[in-house]
């Protein structure tokens, strides 16, 4: 009884009976990296269109709500403002700044 053995036959094919071709085996080599870099163009025209039109490669992330609010954006802006002031006192002379290493 036998049994198949698509490797066996495979190997058995391209043994030491067929002599080597070496034209054929670069015609493959030239034509899977000819279709490899194909499909390699194709892929990145596709994902640049994707994104240039604002669309999202794989899948997208679902909506998360805003991990601030408008209170704390106050808060800042307000933090901000008595920086400027105080930088503002610098620059037209209230306060004097004097170098200790001079």
């Amino acid at each position: 009884m036998t049994t198949f053995q698509p490797t066996g036959s495979f190997i058995k094919r391209t043994g030491d009976k067929t002599p080597p071709d070496p034209a054929r085996t670069w015609l493959a080599i030239v034509t899977i990296a000819t279709v490899a870099f194909i499909v390699i163009v194709v892929w990145n025209v596709w994902a640049f269109d994707t994104a240039a039109h604002g669309g999202v490669i794989g899948t997208p992330l679902p909506e998360t709500p805003a991990v601030f609010n408008r209170s704390s954006l106050d808060t800042i802006r307000t933090v901000f403002a008595a920086r400027a002031e105080e930088e503002a006192k610098y620059v037209t002379g209230t306060y004097r700044y004097t170098d200790p290493s001079q």
